[in-house]
């Protein structure tokens, strides 16, 4: 007979762990949700083209570094 997984038991299960071991297990659930999407990365490179290309055209300016650190500082 098969024991079904709950969220329950899991955690109950999850904090017998040691800290590392509580840590590793953190870890690997948080790379498991952290899959790159690569239609969003996709999108990301174009607007990063389409921008630099803008810039190029003089149709885009640009901000010194020094002036935005000053600005928000």
């Amino acid at each position: 007979m098969e024991t079904t997984i709950t969220k329950e038991n899991l955690l109950k299960d999850a904090k017998l762990l040691n800290p590392v071991e509580r840590l590793q297990l953190i870890e690997s659930l948080l790379e498991s949700l952290d899959k790159p999407d690569h239609q969003i990365e996709q999108l990301w490179i174009n607007e990063a083209d389409a921008r630099h290309e803008a810039y190029k055209r003089g149709e885009l300016k640009s901000t010194d570094w020094e002036d935005i650190k000053k600005r928000y500082k």
